[in-house]
C-alpha cells in the first residue's frame, strides 16, 4: 500500500471526538462538504452514508468547505 492510498487528515479542532496527538483525525470516514451545506441536520459523524456517491459540488477555496464528521469530545 502506498502513502496515497492512505492519506493521513490533520485537524487542529482539539475538542473533536477524533482528534488525535499532532493534529491526526482518528475518525474511519471523513465528510467534508461545500459551506452552503453547513445547516444540514445530519446523522452524527457517519454523516456521509447520506450522501449520494454521484452528488458534487464545487467550492472555490478551503474557507468555503466544513467537515461534517466533527463530534464534540464527552
Amino acid at each position: 500500500m502506498s502513502h496515497q492510498d492512505n492519506p493521513s487528515v490533520r485537524c487542529s479542532v482539539s475538542n473533536c471526538h477524533y482528534w488525535g496527538q499532532n493534529n491526526i483525525c482518528k475518525a474511519d470516514v471523513i465528510m467534508i462538504d461545500v459551506d452552503h451545506h453547513a445547516g444540514r441536520k445530519l446523522q452524527e459523524e457517519y454523516a456521509g452514508e447520506m450522501f449520494s456517491t454521484s452528488e458534487h459540488e464545487y467550492a472555490e477555496n478551503s474557507a468555503a468547505t466544513c467537515c461534517h464528521t466533527f463530534k464534540p469530545k464527552n
